[in-house]
């Protein structure tokens, strides 16, 4: 996508205008099948149904409430669980003109109004352990500046997926850290150098959302694959072994308020010789403004008591919403705490990373 195209985004206010935007981005992502569910939504809005209605009523911002991925999680739920086969070859990518998968959603929308509208609610919760492949290279990195072991925070963990994140093994062009007899190999297409070689000891790994998923819950795993791409089976693979790997030792995740957790976190004892790490991927946007700037305020004030014995870094794999391109950057104290260094693009659901670290 060009940076006009990007930039040009945050200027779009009506929902035709969002739906068309999401499904060129889903199209030039490799997505067509989910780029042809949004812009059947367009036909729904003509529709004399509830969630038609609240479609072409919606008050924010589409693009920026992803309301168009709210609805298709919606839609792929009742194909994934059989409750509308219509749907299933829509969505296997065996039905490609377009007029026909309008005909299709309108249908099911029309027999499935009432389960589709509790979609609308909440953004999606699109947990990818892909991410963690940002967050391991920027673990590599701060090995060098600041030793190799961590205390790891997740905030805005949803199902804690990337909080199992020791569990995995990664292969960042090259570089290679983790078990290797993990379930989980995060092994993205990775452009630029290797980050450096090194050792990464993840001492404990917690997490904390408002409305965390529990992934041993069938219901609520089987919400969070509903809102996984229908083109992308390799991330409905991972989330698949990791479920199977909550079910044999659950994350910790906290359901608690973002900036209580970091609070929390921040008033524990810590470890010497270990660095305290709060990360986020692609979830800041959602946070309300006082939350976030209560968090940047308590993490900056603890980097100030920051000690080489106990450090303290923050990652962010985030969307920049000013070019809507998807960056990896790091805040680490003491020393090099004046500013965020940019470490990598990356796509937001981890298939590369271009390191620049």
């Amino acid at each position: 996508m060009a940076d006009g195209d990007e930039t040009m985004a945050m200027e779009i206010e009506s929902v035709p205008g969002a739906l068309e935007w999401h499904a060129n981005y889903c199209e030039r992502s490799n997505a067509p099948i989910t780029a042809r569910v949004i812009r059947s939504l367009l036909a729904l809005m003509e529709t004399d149904t509830a969630s038609g209605r609240r479609l072409a009523q919606w008050a924010g911002r589409g693009i920026e409430d992803a309301l168009a991925l709210r609805v298709v999680g919606g839609l792929h739920s009742l194909s994934l669980s059989g409750e509308e086969p219509r749907l299933e070859p829509v969505f296997q990518g065996l039905i490609t003109d377009q007029a026909q998968v309008d005909a299709i959603v309108c249908d099911a929308a029309r027999t499935f109004d009432h389960r589709l509208l509790p979609w609308f609610d909440g953004p999606p919760q699109t947990n990818e352990a892909g991410r963690s492949a940002s967050v391991m290279g920027a673990l590599l990195w701060l090995s060098r500046q600041l030793g190799p072991r961590f205390e790891l925070n997740e905030i805005g963990a949803s199902a804690g997926i990337n909080t199992m994140m020791a569990r995995f093994v990664f292969d960042l062009g090259g570089t290679t850290v983790g078990p290797s007899l993990s379930s989980i190999r995060i092994e993205p297409e990775w452009r630029g150098d290797a980050p450096p070689p090194g050792t990464v000891e993840i001492v404990e790994a917690t997490g904390c959302d408002i409305a965390p998923v529990d992934l041993t819950d069938e219901r609520q795993a089987e919400r969070l694959r509903a809102y996984i791409w229908a083109d992308a089976h390799d991330r409905m693979a991972r989330m698949d072994a990791a479920i199977a790997m909550a079910k044999r030792m659950p994350p910790e995740v906290q359901r608690m308020d973002a900036a209580e957790f970091v609070a929390a976190r921040l008033a524990r004892p810590q470890e010497e010789g270990v660095t305290r790490v709060f990360f986020h991927t692609i979830m800041w946007q959602y946070l309300p403004q006082p939350t976030a700037d209560a968090i940047t305020a308590a993490i900056e004030a603890a980097g100030d008591q920051a000690t080489s014995e106990k450090p303290l870094a923050w990652i962010r794999l985030e969307t920049n919403r000013e070019t809507f391109r998807h960056e990896l950057t790091v805040r680490y104290w003491p020393g090099g705490a004046d500013e965020w260094t940019l470490l990598a693009q990356a796509h937001p659901h981890g298939e590369w990373v271009e390191w620049n670290g």
